[in-house]
């Protein structure tokens, strides 16, 4: 009772509600957090994203989340016109939300904005690595990006490219960006909230809802209370433990979580020991008892839908007596298998995360492995996932969480699994080969590809011993319909939203 007393009590606050709201024309949308930004090219960042892609701004393509499949949007059509160059329609008649004309100069301005720049743009990094582009308006009309060696997959990474006029700043990120969307931003009242207005310029359908307006929440009953007390329409990321089929709905998050197991350091060093990991872990028994059945067994850091994911692979099965006899056959070779083991998890990762962690320290102990866990904040979680990893710190299963975003194995290979990928700790020179083949793929012939390096590093390397596929709640009133799909929780378009008039999805 003073935990649900306290959380009306700050969902019922002034900065939580909205002067417009009361008459259904203001969607009210309830965050776990402030999005650092609003700059487009930070846009493959989760926080601000979920604000951001396909609201205030548009890219060229579009990625439909649930088949994978390329659509038009600012472009209407695109070709591969040489091995090294893309060359793209623009889309006539649309204005920018201050009125500026949109133009294939914008786009060209924009990927060269994001990519080739000095503002360390997120999606530079993310989705395009070192690569520097060539661009060009060949005509009002037209685009030409040229590439520094073939690249099959150039209309999908131009999907993380938000367009923005050529007037935008380059020497400094943007607080309050324009773009083509549907909505504008009206205000920022940093720690308070976001509003938008809807662009009555758009080009395309008009949204349903006038005004939108995001408030951020970091406590997950907090945000049920706010969807409970009809003081939010949309509320991200609920817990099992506050939803219900009356305010909340299921939906694939495109997270995958996963032990990552540093192979430079004994005894994980041996890939008998990092095998026996994965054979300890009673899978099902966590997803049922710890995350509230809402995830799926995971074989892979690839979920469905995504090119690349192996549909014959399948879960390692939990066997303890199998996964013990492993370790003691390491011991027996000499292998430090009672060194201590740190598990380190992330605070808040996801619901239950430090139950979890206890789960999973007790199983591989279980199996002869001597676990310690350390719960860690954002930073320190960081200086772990990321290179260049510390030093000094032992042996380390780092509990991660991948969203694949993108929908391409490549963006998962090249981050986790290249040798001397940003967030992989080691690997071995012919995975590093199948990746790069991989890469050079396209349509079917890519798919195969990616999903024999997947195999080959569950078979020959095993970096990580995978947990689930997870599956969040979106916090949904009764008076709103909306359908969540896998991208949902870094692209919610607020232009698919409706009021409910004949149920509820």
């Amino acid at each position: 009772m003073t935990l649900l007393t306290s959380a009306c009590s700050v969902a019922n606050s002034d900065t939580a509600g909205d002067a417009g709201s009361a008459d259904g024309r203001t969607l009210r949308v309830v965050l776990t957090q402030e999005p650092p930004t609003l700059e487009p090219c930070e846009s493959s960042l989760t926080a601000t994203g979920v604000v951001v892609r396909s609201n205030i701004t548009e890219p060229l393509v579009e990625r439909e989340p649930s088949t994978g499949k390329l659509e038009p949007l600012l472009s209407t059509g695109w070709r591969q016109t040489e091995p090294t160059m893309w060359t793209f329609d623009i889309r006539s008649g649309v204005t920018f939300q201050n009125g500026q004309p949109f133009t294939a100069e914008d786009a060209a301005f924009s990927i060269d904005r994001a990519v080739n720049s000095d503002l360390a743009c997120n999606v530079d990094g993310y989705v395009f690595g070192d690569e520097k582009l060539e661009v060009r308006a060949v005509s009002p009309t037209r685009l030409t990006v040229t590439t520094e060696k073939a690249d099959p997959i150039l209309p999908l990474r131009l999907s993380f490219v938000e367009i923005v006029p050529r007037t935008t700043s380059t020497q400094a990120k943007v607080r309050i960006p324009v773009g083509t969307g549907p909505y504008a931003v009206t205000s920022w009242q940093t720690g308070v909230s976001i509003s938008l207005a809807r662009n009555e310029k758009y080009w395309g359908k008009a949204p349903a809802y006038p005004r939108a307006r995001y408030v951020w929440r970091s406590d997950a009953s907090v945000r049920a209370a706010m969807i409970d007390k009809g003081e939010a329409d949309i509320a991200m990321a609920l817990d099992p433990m506050d939803a219900t089929g009356d305010n909340s709905v299921a939906y694939p998050n495109n997270e995958t979580t996963a032990l990552r197991l540093d192979g430079r350091e004994a005894p994980l060093n041996d890939i008998r020991v990092r095998k026996a990991i994965g054979m300890a872990i009673d899978r099902k028994g966590i997803v049922d008892a710890l995350l509230g059945g809402l995830a799926k067994p995971a074989a892979q850091l690839v979920p469905p839908g995504v090119v690349g994911h192996n549909e014959n692979l399948t879960p390692t099965p939990y066997d303890v007596s199998a996964a013990r006899a492993l370790v003691e056959q390491a011991a027996a070779d000499g292998v430090p298998v009672h060194r201590r083991i740190t598990l380190v998890a992330r605070n808040g990762q996801f619901a239950g995360i430090a139950e979890v962690a206890e789960a999973l320290q007790y199983e591989m102990a279980k199996v002869g492995l001597n676990v310690r866990i350390r719960m860690a904040d954002t930073a320190t979680h960081l200086q772990y996932q990321l290179r260049p990893l510390p030093r000094g710190v032992g042996p380390v299963a780092l509990l991660i969480m991948h969203g694949n975003q993108a929908g391409d194995a490549a963006f998962t290979t090249s981050q986790y699994l290249l040798s001397d990928g940003p967030q992989s700790t080691f690997g071995t020179q012919e995975l590093n080969r199948r990746i790069a083949a991989a890469d050079t793929r396209s349509g079917k012939d890519r798919q195969k590809a990616f999903a024999s390096v997947l195999a080959h590093q569950n078979t020959e390397v095993a970096q990580y011993a995978y947990l689930a596929h997870m599956r969040g709640l979106l916090g949904l009133s009764p008076s709103v319909r909306y359908r969540p799909d896998s991208a949902t929780g870094d692209e919610m378009r607020l232009s698919e939203v409706r009021p409910a008039t004949a149920g509820r999805h």
